[in-house]
């Protein structure tokens, strides 16, 4: 993955660009018992589109769900539909080189997930669907470099927080124009807060989703938004989730309001929520879930250039602190034993020049109180003190950390401390908080100016903090990393204008962060 621009990588810029010549060659490629004659499906049953993810040297996760009527549970007969799948090597579908059936299954949702293997790395392939007579639109990806691959570049896109009824999803529009070969998605793919009369887009439903159906048509609508329709048939990405795929603030079976929500009644809403996040991610078998639990870590390795470690900072996590001093409590946790020891395994085993974190939750201190004393919003890392602390002393022997995070929906760069109490104290890292797509709206800049200045001189440690809607673009070389703060204008409208707020640099082998 070099990052840089292509003729043939910017040829399929639209989820439906090859559906014309897919349509004139399909017969070509259909098995014989797929050409027998079927009832066909109503038309629009690729409505919420196709995706792929978890890009491997030799493999990629490909995705679709039927679903004729997403906003009433989908629309599918009760029955197993088997579904045909082809992945080529070129737009035209010319020269396929594995296709096979995959069954969509009543009890997912009717939702499908091929992991494809056997491919080459670092190539573009091109994939589509047919089921009863009717054909998908096509999709593009990419498989990552050779493990031994001592690659020139990856281009990296950061994502988080798209709230419906906040606005319109635009950053997308220029995501896609910028050709990342990867998207990371940090949480909160979906809001689940009741419909709004006030909103810019409206939720459906009437309340809160509960139940897996109405998680199902919560996703499904997401899934409608032109924007990010054709980001997900245009590249790769890796997903983790955040709380309000859920319900906010929760923590591992613990919901935010424990006097609203009985334990079983939460472990039932949690078993409905993971398996629809399931039903609509381009993630692995590895991901379905088992009752109200799921698994989400995971490790990708892009050549010798990046190994990425994608946390789960929701399922492990003691109960967020009732108190500041608490937040200090050495017996809490937010990654639990398990993840933990694997994280600092997979950080200090490392091959690779560069070790990105997945965290969807912000590690860097904010004190919140402008002048003497501290004021921490607990529900991220800083709720959990003694955990990270000790994880950014373990910084300090690894190569290149640099975590990628989200939730907070604004943008913060920071150097990551060994210590934050401590001003001398040694960096050790860097941190990009991603902003959000469309999480609180257009905000009033004026406003979070004079809220948000005042607290620069408690936290000299932050190097840029922007409350903008849109995303940030990484450019990832074995000398340094530059990224890019790309926003938009306004999400109140479905269009959008672009530009670069900031660019920074992380230099290989000095640690933190410098705006250029």
């Amino acid at each position: 993955m070099t990052g840089a621009p292509s003729t043939d990588r910017r040829r399929f810029l639209s989820a439906g660009a090859a559906v014309l010549g897919a349509a004139a060659s399909a017969p070509r490629w259909l098995p014989a018992a797929a050409r027998t004659p079927r009832t066909p499906l109503p038309e629009h049953v690729f409505g919420l589109g196709v995706a792929s993810g978890d890009p491997l040297p030799d493999g990629v996760v490909l995705w679709t769900r039927l679903a004729p009527d997403p906003l009433n549970g989908g629309g599918m007969p009760r029955r197993v539909v088997p579904v045909e799948w082809e992945i080529a090597a070129d737009e035209r579908f010319a020269k396929t080189v594995r296709r096979g059936v995959a069954p969509a299954r009543p009890e997912h949702g009717h939702s499908v997930h091929v992991d494809v293997r056997g491919l080459l790395a670092d190539r573009a392939y091109w994939y589509r669907f047919r089921v009863g007579g009717r054909l998908s639109p096509a999709g593009r990806t990419r498989t990552a470099p050779h493990p031994h691959s001592r690659n020139r570049a990856l281009r990296l896109a950061l994502a988080s927080c798209q709230n419906w009824q906040h606005g319109y999803f635009t950053p997308y529009a220029d995501m896609l124009r910028q050709d990342p070969d990867v998207v990371l998605f940090v949480g909160d793919y979906i809001y689940e807060s009741a419909p709004s009369a006030t909103a810019v887009r409206r939720h459906e439903g009437s309340g809160e989703p509960h139940t897996l159906e109405q998680y199902r048509n919560r996703y499904a609508q997401y899934r409608t938004d032109p924007e990010l329709v054709a980001l997900h048939a245009h590249t790769p990405w890796v997903v983790a989730f955040d709380d309000h795929e859920v319900d906010n603030n929760f923590a591992g079976e613990i919901p935010q309001n424990p006097r609203r929500q009985r334990h079983h009644a939460f472990v039932a809403r949690l078993t409905a929520a993971y398996r629809a996040y399931y039903e609509h991610m381009p993630v692995r078998a590895t991901a379905v879930p088992s009752g109200p639990h799921i698994r989400m870590h995971r490790r990708l390795e892009f050549g010798r250039l990046v190994r990425l470690n994608v946390l789960d900072t929701r399922q492990f996590r003691s109960a967020r602190p009732a108190t500041q001093a608490r937040a200090k409590d050495p017996a809490r946790t937010m990654l639990g034993a398990r993840q933990r020891a694997w994280l600092l395994d997979g950080l200090h085993h490392s091959p690779a020049r560069w070790n990105l974190i997945a965290s969807q939750i912000m590690m860097a201190e904010a004190d919140l109180r402008a002048g003497p004393g501290k004021l921490w919003y607990c529900d991220a890392w800083d709720g959990y003190q003694a955990e990270r602390n000790a994880l950014l002393k373990e910084l300090r022997r690894v190569r290149n950390p640099v975590v990628l995070s989200g939730d907070r929906h604004l943008t913060m760069v920071s150097d990551l401390k060994e210590d934050f109490a401590d001003p001398q104290s040694a960096v050790v890292g860097a941190e990009f908080v991603g902003t959000s797509v469309s999480s609180n709206g257009d905000q009033d800049q004026a406003a979070f100016r004079a809220e948000w200045d005042p607290r620069r001189a408690d936290n000299p440690h932050w190097k840029l903090v922007d409350a903008h809607r849109g995303y940030h673009l990484f450019d990832v070389r074995r000398d340094g990393i530059d990224a890019r703060v790309r926003i938009v204008d306004t999400v109140a409208r479905p269009s959008a204008v672009t530009g670069t707020l900031a660019r920074l640099r992380v230099e290989a082998g000095r640690p933190g962060v410098a705006v250029v």
